[in-house]
């Protein structure tokens, strides 16, 4: 999947770098020169190209239409369709996308009526267009059914999204102290609302015939250190094992290291590796909307919070110099793991929570904790400044990346 959304810092290099690699990567042309480990190139048949643009709430600011910003996904979208679309067709293949952050089935109705209006601007086959829609918010997941309808002539089936859906469950419930969450790393997919919430988009989509994607693993190989190496992969191998048996299509991954191990994972598992799919072995859920509900248990840690600031400070800095994909702590951070971390900060101070060691969290101790960081590299002070305004705001700022936007727009 060649990213636009949460791991692209959306600088205008970035994103006309990153048009220019796919077009590249469409006509099979593109290569890299490693410093160290040569040239790069294609295999004979490489996998399926999927594009994911920005999301709805993002503008493009250097791109104006009548004095006034183009949306984001529209931009993303356009240039890749101009530029690749019709030699997509003549080789017999199609343009995929991933869409994210949709809330509204009417958001799909929208994506739908582009997508339309786009095949017949550039001559292009009706329904040639097809999208995987990442079920990554609340709204979303009570939505899923008219979701897969709005989209029905154009639908590569739904996507979990797992880690924004975990900060789509924060900002719904931002007020409600019921519904505080625990720890990040508490908040695994064994969890129920988790779980159900997976269960739930498998249900939905074999039900219409559609693919039920799993979601990312956010592990990445260790290769310093043997032991955590192995421990990351059993996690990894545990996951996908879990998606498998419950019914899902296929998963992502973090890194391509980890590829072959999901595969393996999704082959030994699946009643019969030799089929693609598993959308005809119907499985029954019994899921209800408070399923979807209800919170995780779990524990609040000082660790917790700390790890919070500190990934959440770190990913910020790396975000404002033009990186969007951060390895930290071995897992791959990008813009929704960031969410997590800023919006479990807010939620604990706005609700005076504790943690298990009995320590109240408030803005005086956040701020002790986001002092230790800057001590630690004063580089990131800027980053800092900004996690902060985020995590101790009166309401929980929608989106970082529209405060962060404006500022990388204007270095």
């Amino acid at each position: 999947m060649a990213d636009f959304e949460d791991s692209l810092s959306p600088t205008w290099q970035n994103l006309l770098e990153g048009q220019q690699n796919l077009r590249d990567a469409v006509r099979r042309t593109i290569t890299y020169q490693h410093p160290t480990k040569g040239l790069y190139t294609l295999c004979d048949n490489p996998a399926v190209l999927f594009v994911r643009p920005r999301g709805l709430h993002l503008t493009e600011a250097h791109f104006l239409v009548d004095g006034e910003r183009i949306p984001a996904a529209l931009f993303d979208f356009g240039l890749f369709m101009f530029h690749n679309a019709q030699f997509l067709v003549q080789t017999e293949r199609a343009p995929y996308f991933y869409l994210p952050k949709l809330e509204h089935h009417l958001e799909a109705r929208w994506w739908n009526e582009v997508f339309n209006w786009t095949q017949l601007a550039l001559n292009l086959p009706m329904g040639v267009i097809r999208a995987t829609v990442l079920i990554e918010t609340l709204p979303a997941a009570l939505q899923m059914e008219r979701i897969l309808y709005e989209l029905r002539e154009h639908s590569a089936g739904l996507n979990c999204g797992r880690w924004d859906y975990i900060f789509s469950y924060i900002k719904a419930f931002w007020s409600n102290a019921q519904r505080v969450l625990p720890d990040r790393s508490q908040v695994t997919m064994t969890t129920h609302f988790l779980q159900s919430y997976s269960r739930h988009l498998i249900q939905v989509c074999h039900r219409r015939g559609a693919h039920a994607m799993g979601g990312m693993a956010a592990q990445i190989p260790i290769r310093d250190d043997a032991n955590a190496h192995a421990e990351a992969m059993a996690k990894v191998r545990a996951d996908k094992v879990r998606e498998a048996a419950a019914g899902h299509d296929g998963t992502w991954v973090a890194h391509p290291g980890l590829v072959e191990l999901a595969r393996d994972a999704f082959d030994e598992t699946v009643w019969d590796s030799t089929v693609d799919n598993q959308i005809n072995q119907l499985t029954y859920y019994d899921i209800s909307i408070d399923d979807l509900l209800v919170p995780p248990e779990g524990t609040i840690t000082l660790s917790g919070l700390q790890q919070n600031i500190d990934v959440g400070i770190r990913y910020l800095a790396a975000w404002l110099e033009g990186n969007g994909c951060v390895p930290l702590y071995n897992l791959m951070e990008d813009a929704a793991t960031a969410e997590i971390s800023r919006s479990q900060v807010w939620q604990w101070v706005h609700h005076g929570a504790s943690t298990d060691e009995g320590v109240l969290i408030n803005e005086q101790l956040v701020d002790d904790h986001i002092k230790e960081v800057v001590q630690a590299d004063p580089d990131v002070k800027s980053a800092a400044d900004l996690f902060r305004e985020l995590c101790l705001s009166d309401t929980l700022p929608e989106f970082l990346t529209l405060k962060a936007y404006e500022r990388l727009i204007n270095v």
